[in-house]
């Protein structure tokens, strides 16, 4: 169900609140932002209190990516009581000293991933879905008529597919009803993935990502060649200047 938009830019994502509203996306990143404070309030996910006696409450940081939405909105929250301080940009004025006691789970917190999926687990299976004992994330159904719907699940988005678009239409309504969720359309984009469709047949492609990355390193100018090292060359310590390790391994 889950298309994700794929926005290119070289600038990489920024890593703070302030960087956001520095970068020439900075519309783009209001708007996102935004939009995750319109879900946080729709699904009552905290309540502003009084800080308890003793309390440290967890940081609340922002994470940019081109496809920011908070994430696990839909868990329960085992815990009786989890504090966690009111978000950059939208620290209320003379209640700074406040702070958001979580009434549901939120991204960020580790019990989330599995409280999430554990409520879509009960809900999808209890509607006569089987889980794919090879992908637990993996699930299918076939209706009276030998129609099937599957379903794909990677932590918040998901993906729909079947060979009747009225199960798929059926499917995303029953899921609606249960979660809160945006159907963003016909998938084009999932997972660096592109999908490209061409008179009945699908294919899958990530040529845009693997340019991304030669722009990102500047070498997407570089000659193609069948091997990418010369297999007669022989290894000696680096003498000159040292690779950043995490520039290196990306």
């Amino acid at each position: 169900m889950t298309q994700l938009a794929y926005v290119y830019n070289i600038e990489g994502d920024p890593r703070t609140f302030d960087e956001a509203m520095r970068s020439q996306d900075v519309a783009f990143w209001k708007e996102a932002i935004n939009d995750e404070m319109d879900s946080i309030m729709i699904n009552n996910i905290w309540i502003l209190v009084d800080s308890p006696p003793g309390c440290k409450p967890i940081g609340c940081k922002w994470i940019f990516k081109k496809k920011m939405r908070v994430v696990f909105l839909n868990g329960d929250l085992e815990e009786e009581e989890v504090y966690m301080k009111q978000p950059e940009g939208f620290i209320l004025s003379g209640q700074a000293h406040k702070v958001c006691k979580l009434v549901k789970s939120l991204y960020g917190l580790k019990q989330a991933p599995k409280q999430w999926h554990q409520k879509f687990d009960d809900v999808v299976l209890a509607n006569g879905f089987r889980l794919n004992q090879s992908d637990k994330c993996v699930y299918s159904r076939f209706d009276n008529n030998g129609h099937e719907v599957i379903i794909c699940l990677y932590v918040d988005d998901m993906i729909i597919f079947g060979t009747e678009l009225e199960q798929v239409k059926k499917t995303k309504n029953f899921l609606s009803s249960k979660f809160s969720m945006k159907d963003l359309g016909e998938a084009d984009v999932i997972l660096d993935i592109r999908i490209k469709r061409d008179q009945g047949s699908i294919t899958l492609s990530q040529s845009h990502y693997v340019e991304k990355v030669l722009k990102r390193f500047d070498v997407f100018e570089s000659p193609p060649t069948s091997t990418p090292m010369d297999c007669s060359a022989k290894f000696a310590p680096n003498s000159g200047e040292s690779v950043a390790q995490l520039e290196y391994a990306s």
